[in-house]
Formats: C-alpha cells, structure tokens, sequence
C-alpha cells in the first residue's frame, strides 16, 4: 500500500460524494509504538479509515475521536499512553509500551479551494518523485491550547509551501526542515517564545521505490504483484511482445517493449530505483547491465546462479569495462536473502525482501537477533530553540 497516495485519492473520492474528512497524523512517540512519526490515516465522517497510525489498537477510538474534530471543525491532539498494563481502560489490547501523540485535523472540501490543507500538501509530495518534509505543528505542552496542524512543506528542488505567519517561527520551522532533508531523518523540535510552546514534527517522506524488471517471463508475475502491494512504481521492459502485455501484468505502473539498448531512452531511473535482471536471456540482461552501469543505482539484482555473476563480471573486463568498489556492492547476485525460497512466488519474497533492505539501509536480518529497538529512537529526541 502507498499510504499517502492511497489517502489522496480517499479524500478526492469523499469530496466528490460529499463526505467530510480528518487527517489523523502520529506526531510524537515516547518508547515503543506499531507506527512512527509521520504515519497517517484518513478518516471520513461515516467512518471509513485509510492508511493507518497503530497495529489496529487505537483507530476504533481515533476514528470517534475524529469524527468529533470533523463536526467542531477544529484539531484535536490525542495522547495513548500504551505503558498502562491495563488495557481495559481503552478497550482494546495495547501492548506496545509505548506514548503516542496523535494530531487529527479537519479537511476542507474540494469546494473550499485551500491550497495549503494537508492532504493539497501531502499530494503534492505523491505526484513528484522527489524527498519531501512535511512539517505538522502541535502544542505537545498544552494539549488545549489551539494546534496549528500541518503547515509547510519543503520538496527536494528547494520548493517552500506555507503558511506560517509569524517570521521567528517560520525561519526556525524552514531551517529544521532543510536540516531534515539534508539528513533524510524526521526531526522533533520545540519552539519556545514569551507567548507559547509550540514542537514541530518536520517528517522526512522519500520518494516512493520504483522497481525496474528486466524480463516478462511468469516468474516476473508475483515479483510485479508483491511490489504492488506495498504501494512501488513497477516497470516491466522485455523485447518480446506477446510477453509484456497489460493482460499479463495489470498490476504493472508502465509496461516496455524495447531492446536493452532502447530502454534507458523510454524508462526514466533515478536513486530510488531498483533493478532486477530475470529476462533468461543472457545477453539481454548483460547489454543492459552495461547501459545501467553508469547511473550507480541502489540495487541491481540478477536472477540466476553466482557462476552467472561471475561470468558477467569477467566479460565486463574483457569489454574493458571498470567497475569500482561501490559499483560492485551495489550488484546483487545471486538476487534476493536466503529464505529457503523455491517456488517463484517464495524467490519474488527473497527479492522483494532484499530490495527492502537495501533501499532501507538494513541488515535484513531477523529482528530478535537486533540489540536495539526495532524502530530508531533518534527521532524521538525533542531539542529546543528559544525563538
């Protein structure tokens, strides 16, 4: 699921029937919780939810809670404190240890022309495949004081989107916000001034990954399905015509009929792009190996034996071809973990597991085996700045 595009397109479909909306947006987490900072939902006053802010445990009572925020027509900040043992105080099973602060914030309809609500922001973000932070300011201090909600939105062309007024907070705010994009990590900071406090989640959103296939054999149908699932761009290039087909993958972003050569010229990659080499044809996949080499992408996986590898690499030499240290570790061969795969869905899981992993910067290993807690805790960490 691509969570926020999934949001953008519920709300435009609310409008349209009527139906008022709130935005539900984790802002804040003390210890451990499903969902982080920056996670969202949508909810519509008859009660449909997308996305999500928990494991299933809090919607039920944000959704009425929300529901409450769309007919007052103001933000409501929501505190869960999931340490209590006693999970009958809320009515459902907890268990996450954690303290979760959730901002929810009344939408305007399509009519109201509000260029600057969160979901305008958030598509924003979904229809450029670029970083972005989102910027949702709260009063964390006083829970009844008004919440401004979210605010800003900073992309990474250097675009700004407003609509902060007061100039110390909205220098303080933007700097934040580069700083988060610069270190591509959400960042909590509160502001503190002779009239208020008020704490800013500026929540560093990456584009969403594209997967490039290399291949429209059967073995590619589970791989484009998995991928879409989680909400990827998938790309299916192939040079034989009956075999990349829309019939064949309806759940495919583009499909490409072209030679290894033409394919640069038809699909646009960037730094979030993976590739995985499954054509079965080896010709086909070392020329477009060599045509791919250059951009230093992610990943680049190749379906096959680790002798496969082995020979592509050599005949790169011979083709005077250099590779350097970071190409080399970037090139995943034989593609996928090692999860006992056999069957061409269980291969697809490996790859798509792998992928993951390597787009995430982690280990993929089994997370008992991790001596830290599952989620970052960096973020929770709240500075201050005197403004």
């Amino acid at each position: 699921m691509n969570e926020p595009g999934d949001i953008v397109k519920a709300y435009h479909a609310a409008c349209r029937e009527g139906l008022r909306t709130a935005l539900a947006t984790v802002v804040h987490v003390e210890g451990s919780a499903y969902r982080q900072p920056g996670a969202r939902m949508l909810v519509t006053e008859n009660g449909a939810l997308t996305g999500a802010i928990s494991g299933g445990c809090l919607e039920g009572d944000a959704l009425r809670k929300a529901q409450l925020v769309i007919l007052q027509q103001q933000p409501m900040l929501v505190t869960y404190d999931t340490t209590d043992e006693d999970d009958a105080k809320l009515g459902v099973g907890l268990g996450c240890n954690g303290v979760i602060h959730i901002l929810l914030e009344p939408l305007p309809g399509n009519d109201d022309n509000q260029l600057l609500h969160p979901v305008a922001l958030l598509e924003q973000v979904v229809t450029s495949r670029q970083s972005a932070v989102l910027v949702t300011l709260f009063s964390l201090h006083n829970r009844k004081a008004p919440q401004p909600g979210t605010c800003l939105l900073l992309t990474g062309d250097g675009q700004l989107r407003h609509s902060i007024t007061n100039d110390a907070l909205q220098t303080a705010v933007i700097t934040h916000a580069q700083q988060a994009m610069q270190t591509q990590r959400s960042l909590v900071t509160t502001y503190v001034s002779a009239q208020e406090n008020i704490t800013a989640l500026a929540a560093w959103l990456p584009p969403v990954p594209h997967l490039l296939i290399a291949g429209a054999g059967n073995d590619a149908m589970p791989l484009v399905k998995m991928a879409y699932l989680l909400g990827w761009h998938t790309t299916v290039v192939d040079g034989r015509p009956a075999y990349a087909t829309k019939a064949r993958f309806p759940e495919a972003t583009h499909i490409v009929v072209a030679k290894p050569e033409q394919v640069l010229s038809r699909v646009t990659v960037d730094a979030h792009t993976a590739v995985i080499l499954m054509t079965h044809n080896y010709n086909y996949d070392l020329a477009l190996l060599i045509a791919l080499l250059p951009l230093s992408l992610p990943y680049t996986g190749m379906l096959g034996p680790a002798k496969k590898r082995r020979r592509m690499l050599e005949e790169l030499n011979e083709k005077g071809v250099q590779l350097s240290d970071i190409q080399r570790e970037r090139l995943y061969g034989p593609a996928g973990l090692d999860i006992g795969a056999e069957t061409t869905a269980e291969i697809a899981l490996s790859i798509i597991s792998e992928i993951k992993a390597v787009l995430s910067a982690a280990a993929g290993i089994s997370l008992r085996e991790k001596k830290t807690a599952i989620h970052s805790r960096a973020q929770q960490i709240i500075t201050q700045q005197q403004i």
